[in-house]
C-alpha cells in the first residue's frame, strides 16, 4: 500500500503537457531572388540577365530586352550602363 501511494504522489509531480499541433498559416514563401545581377561596368554576353524585377523600376534600353515577367536582359556583348532620362531609369549595353 505504501508503493502505491508513493507512486501516486511521483506521477502528480510529473508534467504531462502534450505536444502541440502546428499552425497551417505559419509557412512562408521562398524569396525570389530579384535585384541587379549585373553592375553598371560590367561585361555582359548575349542572354546574361541584368536585372530581376517586378514591374519597370529599371527600363530596357539599347542592347538589351525585357522579358515577359520584366527581367532585362543583354542582346549583345559589351559593358553595362545604367542612365537617368525624364526621371526614368534605363539600362543599355554598349
Amino acid at each position: 500500500m505504501d508503493l502505491r501511494i508513493y507512486y501516486l504522489e511521483f506521477i502528480e509531480d510529473m508534467a504531462h503537457t502534450k505536444a502541440q499541433k502546428t499552425v497551417k498559416g505559419n509557412r512562408d514563401s521562398r524569396s525570389k531572388r530579384l535585384g541587379v545581377k549585373i553592375y553598371g561596368a560590367q561585361t555582359v554576353n548575349p542572354g546574361n540577365i541584368i536585372i530581376r524585377q517586378r514591374g519597370t523600376k529599371v527600363n530596357a534600353g539599347p542592347g538589351t530586352m525585357l522579358g515577359r515577367d520584366f527581367t532585362i536582359m543583354s542582346l549583345k556583348k559589351g559593358v553595362v550602363k545604367f542612365y537617368k532620362k525624364l526621371g526614368d531609369v534605363f539600362v543599355r549595353v554598349d
